[in-house]
């Protein structure tokens, strides 16, 4: 990595720990400047307003959860051919990974920007509509090839299933943050997996809605 790379890394780096920690509309170019150690030349350099440093932010965010998560669903399909197990293999790891984490998660910066989406332009808000849907789009299908081998024993909307995760991630990480217990991301993402073995669990099944 070059030097201006390590510097932009740098000033992402900073900047996403700041709007995690107090919202984007609290967090300043100037203190940003600040932390890196840069003149206001040096950051403009790199990006032309906050917008601009915002639409960044958010892609090397969205890239690196991507990372993280297909590299967890990947380790589950390796351990388990089977499309339940795989998925409750790779729940597991990502509730591990969550509490391996020292001072409980950061944050989500998709939830920070929709907080407060007014002081942003039409493409960041796009960028995090595109995040979600992509997401969601991706745990329907792994659903749909569950429920092809064990029919869900209730009649559910998977579209709804599959957006579960998502909310009881973001939902946890609030609920973390304000009580303090960064146990509680871990507890709800082995909840959540339960919930899945109770719906494709073997038994009489129901035709599910949505499918």
């Amino acid at each position: 990595m070059g030097k201006g790379e390590a510097t932009r890394e740098r000033i992402l780096e900073i900047a996403e720990a700041a709007v995690l920690a107090k919202g984007f509309a609290a967090t300043s170019i100037d203190e940003v400047i600040a932390e890196a150690g840069l003149t206001k030349s040096g950051f403009f350099y790199h990006f032309r307003d906050k917008n601009a440093l915002a639409r960044e932010m958010l892609r090397r965010y969205v890239e690196t959860n991507d990372r993280l998560f297909d590299e967890i669903f990947r380790r589950g399909r390796e351990l388990s051919d089977d499309p339940l197990q795989s998925f409750l293999i790779s729940l597991k790891l990502l509730a591990e990974i969550m509490a391996d984490l020292p001072s409980g998660h950061p944050g989500c910066l998709i939830a920070s920007i929709c907080y407060q989406e007014r002081l942003f332009d039409r493409e960041v808000r796009e960028l995090t509509t595109q995040s979600v849907r992509s997401w969601n789009a991706h745990f329907r299908a792994i659903l749909d090839g569950i429920a092809a081998v064990y029919p869900p024993r209730e009649a559910i909307d998977l579209d709804d299933l599959a957006e579960m995760i998502s909310c009881v991630v973001d939902g946890a990480i609030i609920m973390s943050k304000t009580l303090n217990d960064p146990k509680r991301l871990e507890r709800q993402i082995l909840l959540f997996r339960s919930c899945v073995k109770l719906v494709f669990a073997v038994g009489p099944a129901k035709p599910s809605m949505g499918s």
